[in-house]
């Protein structure tokens, strides 16, 4: 049984049989993830494109860049419904990559939480028709203050367009959703649009993945982008000997500390070079206490910088033919100031 629209409304009947009967005729459920896919895809092509087809989006974007990266306060985010979703999405990219960024709530907005935007922000609003009410007290508020308004929209003529400072304009591509209501393309190209001006604040910025990490401590991510000096041993858990030590010594010193090395240290604290478990039974024919450490040593060990990122401490490990479970970590100067074991990345979480 269908109901249809009431009279006067736009809405088409979604109750169309096609859409809404479970008949043998429905596409499978696979043709039609493919159809919303493609649809989705030709929104985002129509978004590439628009940043260099002439319609003024790229020099928009490029504006609105330089607008936030010379910014004294933060990005305000707002928007209501799926645009509302998006855009703590997109608040959360920006804060996470170097952009002091909050999401404000319209409807909180207008009950107190404009007192969360200050002089020094911009504010950025998403809505693909430009035209939803419970906007107007942000809007308003923007241009009260003279906050620098980005309205991210379909519609460079609605109530928000011509309110705005500068418009990122979406372009004018049908929603993937079979009634063409759903927020679904649109939504995919607010979510993308606020991903590229995330990324493009980035690299204005020269944001490095040790920046990245400051922002994200926790959880596997912030294991890997922890650096070796943070997990790397120190003082006396280092094993250390003198080139004139005799290879009994170095023994003792490798048994000691565990870590299956030990370094060859001279008088000037630079490391000489390392003897490792494989050296010394390479080297059990020899009169243990008669051998001197220098004797044995591997000169050109493998070896790290402190500041390098856990994750690549721990690529150098495993790359080699035959894997190594600790790398010294030197100083510009070859001053040995720790070792980090294969176990203490392994305990972070870094693999």
């Amino acid at each position: 049984m269908t109901h249809p629209a009431p009279s006067g409304s736009p809405l088409p009947d979604i109750t169309d049989k096609a859409l809404c009967s479970p008949d043998d005729s429905r596409r499978s459920a696979a043709a039609v993830a493919r159809d919303v896919i493609e649809k989705e895809t030709v929104g985002l092509n129509a978004l590439a494109e628009a940043m260099f087809d002439g319609s003024g989006l790229g020099g928009q974007f490029s504006r609105v860049v330089e607008v936030i990266a010379s910014l004294e306060g933060r990005v305000v985010v707002t928007g209501i419904g799926k645009s509302g979703h998006i855009g703590r999405k997109i608040q959360a990219t920006l804060s996470s990559t170097g952009t002091p960024a909050l999401f404000v709530h319209p409807v909180e907005a207008s009950h107190g939480d404009l007192g969360m935007l200050a002089r020094g922000d911009a504010v950025l609003i998403l809505s693909n028709s430009g035209e939803s009410a419970e906007l107007a007290d942000m809007v308003a508020h923007s241009l009260r203050f003279g906050l620098p308004l980005i309205a991210v929209t379909a519609r460079p003529e609605s109530s928000l367009g011509r309110a705005a400072d500068h418009v990122l304009q979406l372009p004018a591509v049908p929603e993937a959703c079979p009634v063409g209501l759903a927020p679904t393309t649109s939504s995919l190209m607010q979510l993308s649009l606020g991903d590229a001006l995330a990324i493009a604040l980035m690299e204005r910025r020269g944001f490095t993945a040790g920046d990245f990490g400051v922002f994200h401590p926790g959880g596997r991510l912030g294991a890997r982008l922890r650096t070796v000096r943070e997990l790397m041993r120190t003082g006396n858990a280092l094993p250390f000997v003198t080139p004139e030590a005799s290879l009994r010594d170095a023994i003792v010193e490798m048994t000691r500390k565990a870590l299956g090395c030990v370094g060859v240290v001279g008088e000037d604290g630079q490391l000489s070079g390392i003897i490792t478990d494989g050296d010394l039974r390479g080297a059990l024919d020899r009169d243990l206490n008669a051998t001197l450490s220098g004797a044995v040593m591997n000169r050109a060990p493998l070896t790290v910088a402190p500041d390098i990122l856990a994750a690549e401490a721990l690529r150098l490990m495993n790359e080699r033919d035959k894997p190594i479970t600790s790398l010294f970590v030197l100083t510009p100067e070859r001053q040995a100031v720790g070792v980090v074991h294969v176990h203490d990345l392994l305990r972070a979480g870094v693999a």
